[in-house]
């Protein structure tokens, strides 16, 4: 159907005309995605090293299971490739093939409903993220039972399908699977959700037994502090308990006073990077907080503050080694953050340091020939066609084994190029 410029729709039904069909475009161009998914990892299978696409080198690169029992093996690095062209982690784009995969080959009929544009990819990669750890037999079923109905089949109806699929084909898994549910017990600390006043949120499923020993200690502590900070809040006196708790005897005495001379200083070793005279950067989290909590932090008693030298990050850093020394390494932690391949968000302090040019072929050990790499892309860049030209010391161009090309800025943001 041919459309107008969403400028000339003038009237209510020229403009719900434009969304049909727009709406029309859109899900070809989401199930020819998934159809191009399919083809790639054939092109890359490790039982199909005879097409010419195809490139794996055995030794130094691993078959990878990215669907179900019975799908296909692709090699490890052709994920890489097809990531960065969808604009996505390496990660993501893993998950994206392997349900594409799990699908072609393992749901074909969910899979037909997606190519003739009665499914739309969102619900169909929905079953398939299901159905990836069903034995081949029990992916049969699931096909069988909801390929006519996936269009309208419930959240809770599907996980039903798939649970007497478990059952029924994988009843050891299964039986696992319901011992592990009964588990609930958790105690989470989100110290990666820093808020701006340097708190997080702590959440957690007790037992019965342990929820009421934790409360009688955090209520002994609340009051406890109320003889020496009567201003604060119970709320507050109660957070401020919990901390006191962490910090004494590695073995608890729950049924105890409080008493100040067995508690541990706090000992946090946390990075932090001035942005402004108001605002800090906390590396570790990732997070932004005021530099009046970080002075605070100082000044409390109970914190055992740990200074680190100040780097020079308009300096640069020349060895004549090919081990890649400390001081190095901080400055492509404090300049970099992450590894700087593509959409990829792993920490810089995780990373291995990568020499631009090998040190084989007389590249040096110095700022303008080192970066962060994880250990995947890093074994990428080493084992395959994988390049990068370092512009500046935030700045990189990379160009993949195909020839697309990418520019990774000292934000962290990747940009495809023409």
């Amino acid at each position: 159907m041919t459309t107008r410029d969403l400028d000339d729709c003038d009237t209510a039904t020229a403009v719900l005309a434009f969304v049909r069909a727009r709406r029309s475009i859109q899900l070809q161009a989401e199930a020819d995605q998934l159809a191009a998914a399919v083809t790639w990892a054939g092109m890359h299978s490790t039982d199909s090293l005879s097409d010419a696409a195809a490139v794996w080198i055995p030794g130094c690169e691993d078959e990878m299971a990215i669907a179900g029992p019975g799908a296909p093996l692709i090699a490890e690095f052709s994920v890489l490739e097809f990531s960065a062209a969808l604009g996505l982690s390496s990660d993501s784009g893993r998950i994206y093939l392997g349900h594409a995969v799990e699908l072609a080959h393992r749901l074909p009929r969910v899979y037909e409903r997606v190519q003739s544009l009665d499914l739309p990819v969102w619900k169909a990669r929905r079953i398939a993220a299901e159905t990836i750890d069903l034995p081949l037999d029990g992916a049969e079923f699931v096909d069988l039972h909801v390929a006519s109905v996936a269009h309208k089949i419930s959240i809770a109806q599907l996980d039903r399908t798939i649970e007497e699929a478990r059952v029924r084909f994988d009843p050891e898994t299964a039986a696992q699977r319901a011992r592990d549910a009964a588990e609930v017990r958790h105690f989470d600390i989100e110290v990666q959700q820093v808020s701006y006043d340097g708190h997080v949120e702590v959440r957690g499923t007790l037992d019965l037994v342990d929820a009421l020993d934790l409360e009688d200690a955090i209520a002994r502590g609340a009051s406890y502090l109320a003889t020496i900070a009567d201003g604060l809040s119970l709320d507050a006196r109660r957070s401020i308990a919990v901390g006191d708790l962490a910090r004494r005897q590695l073995t608890l005495d729950l049924n105890a006073e409080p008493d100040p001379d067995r508690k541990r200083p706090r000992q946090v070793v946390v990075h932090v990077h001035l942005a402004d005279a108001a605002i800090a950067r906390v590396e570790n989290t990732r997070s932004m907080i005021s530099v009046e909590q970080v002075r605070s932090w100082c000044q409390d008693g109970d914190s055992q503050v740990i200074i680190k030298p100040v780097i020079d990050l308009t300096g640069h850093v020349h060895v004549d080694a090919y081990e890649v020394p400390d001081r190095l390494k901080e400055r492509q932690a404090l300049l970099q953050h992450s590894c700087v391949f593509p959409w990829c968000r792993r920490r810089a302090r995780s990373c291995d340091h990568d020499h631009g040019d090998p040190a084989a072929h007389g590249g040096t050990t110095c700022d303008c020939n080192i970066a962060p790499l994880c250990r995947r892309h890093h074994r990428a860049k080493t084992h395959t066609r994988w390049r990068y030209d370092k512009i500046d010391d935030t700045t990189f161009v990379w160009r993949s084994p195909n020839g697309l090309t990418f520019r990774r800025d000292h934000t962290g943001t990747t940009t495809p190029q023409p």
